[in-house]
């Protein structure tokens, strides 16, 4: 549900922040705005940020790192036309703050004639999918320690095998505040935690990795010992797994890709083509294609960042806008582009909640939150079945994406090389190369057993970060061409 009464109350937390200790009040920030649209600009907004955060590291049953840090800023934009002018300060005080707004206006050389009339304030419309507890302080020092030594020795007592653990555990609390030109305020209180396990596994002087981990926007409580065990289990059985692999076959072939993180690629393959301000300037593979057939039949693919506790939900975005349920791709057919303010009023579309940035130092643009692949009607065990001769890829490393052109590379951490729609053997160095929009149309078989990745995923462009989750069933791609090592 969207209303405007949680937006109050995360507004006294972002005031009692961001503005009180500074001696500022909405006044200070109508003033600021003022400055800026005394000039002739189409947009301007104020986004204020204090982030807590804080992690942990153990290596060989020692705590290697411990880390603890405060920041906290003001970034000031104005936009005009496709132009963007912007500063930012970690000083947060009155004569920063008009500083920065009267070098920022200078994007527009003409000035209004008369006094800039200040907008009526309006408070933002936003969600509540998660609480704004501050998960740092939801287990002291000594427990969060504690954590980690248990998932050290839960893998080494997995198998003997295993010769080395690393474990890490991240806090972080974000409280942001956007004041925007049109007097709307928006406020938002994320906290944000993740636990990583990874093992090395010898054998033979032969040595592999395994890792695996997750989290959300919720307090640390959620790793408790059977989630543990979980992220224990899977990072053992990935670099055992990865002990008994043998050299990937390459050439073109049919891949089935595994549900949940196996969406990294329909990420970066496709959902980077699909924001809006490489369609606004034509360089997406997918520019100009809405309403046209771009997937096979049954594809339907969203960008969802209303989904509760999700490492990549907001109940606002960094422009003060909703998150909202995007469907992008609908049974195959191109419905609409993930869009910020900018780029939606240069499109004459609405913005769908998808203006994010990595901090107040940076500008917001077009970025995906959870993007994922609805389920089929096929049972995953049919799905491998089915393949004469190919690869089963359940688990990726890092990849790229060529936005113009649609062009991938995927590094497979974990697949399985399938003969006559059995499991054969582990394969390693195997590397899936296609075009994203191509790769679309050849998806043949489609799972019932959608599944979100585990809570781990960050997403880089323009050089900024920012949190993100993917999904999928399991999927059956014909002639995709996978690089070997055999």
């Amino acid at each position: 549900m969207i209303s405007r009464e949680p937006t109050l109350e995360r507004l006294a937390t972002a005031q009692r922040l961001l503005l009180e200790p500074f001696g500022l009040d909405e006044t200070h920030l109508s003033r600021a705005l003022a400055e800026i649209t005394a000039h002739q600009v189409d947009d301007a907004d104020l986004y204020f940020q204090y982030t807590r955060s804080e992690g942990w590291s153990l290596e060989e049953g020692i705590v290697k790192t411990g880390s603890f840090s405060i920041d906290q800023g003001v970034g000031v934009r104005a936009v005009s036309g496709e132009k963007t002018a912007f500063a930012y300060s970690d000083d947060i005080s009155e004569a920063s703050l008009l500083d920065a707004a009267r070098t920022v206006r200078s994007i527009s050389a003409a000035a209004r004639s008369g006094r800039a009339r200040v907008a009526p304030r309006k408070v933002a419309s936003s969600r509540t999918l998660y609480e704004g507890l501050d998960p740092i302080a939801t287990l002291d020092s000594t427990a969060k320690v504690k954590l980690l030594e248990k998932a050290e020795k839960l893998a080494r007592a997995r198998d003997p095998r295993i010769a080395q653990v690393m474990a890490g555990l991240a806090s972080e609390w974000d409280v942001v505040m956007v004041a925007r030109a049109d007097g709307t305020l928006a406020a938002d209180v994320r906290p944000l935690v993740r636990l990583s396990v990874t093992v090395i596994a010898e054998q033979n002087g032969r040595r592999e990795v395994g890792s695996s981990g997750g989290g959300g926007r919720f307090g640390l409580a959620y790793f408790d010992d059977e989630r543990i065990n979980t992220y224990v289990n899977d990072a053992v059985r990935a670099a055992l797994t990865n002990l008994e692999s043998r050299p990937a076959p390459a050439g073109e072939m049919t891949v089935v890709l595994g549900p949940g993180w196996p969406g990294i690629l329909l990420h970066e393959a496709i959902g980077h083509g699909l924001e809006g301000d490489f369609n606004r300037k034509g360089s997406s593979a997918f520019s100009g294609r809405i309403g046209k057939r771009v997937a096979a039949k049954g594809v339907t693919v969203l960008d969802d960042g209303t989904i509760a506790d999700r490492r990549g939900s907001l109940n606002v975005d960094d422009e003060g806008n909703a998150s909202q349920r995007n469907v992008l791709i609908e049974d195959g057919i191109l419905r609409g582009y993930i869009q910020d303010s900018l780029n939606a009023r240069l499109m004459g579309v609405k913005p769908t909640g998808n203006g994010r940035r990595e901090s107040y130092a940076h500008i917001p643009m077009p970025r995906m939150t959870n993007t994922y692949m609805l389920g089929g009607d096929k049972a995953p065990q049919e799905i491998v079945a089915s393949i004469k001769k190919g690869l089963y890829a359940t688990n990726f490393g890092g990849g790229q994406v060529d936005i113009t052109s649609g062009k991938f590379v995927f590094s497979a951490s974990e697949a399985f090389w399938v003969e006559n729609g059995k499991i054969l053997y582990p394969v390693k160095g195997a590397t899936i190369v296609g075009n994203g929009p191509d790769a679309l149309t050849r998806v043949t078989m489609i799972g019932d057993d959608m599944k979100l990745d585990s809570g781990v995923g960050t997403c880089g462009k323009e050089g900024q970060s920012v949190p993100v989750g993917v999904g999928q069933p399991t999927l059956r791609i014909d002639g995709l061409t996978v690089g070997g090592t055999a």
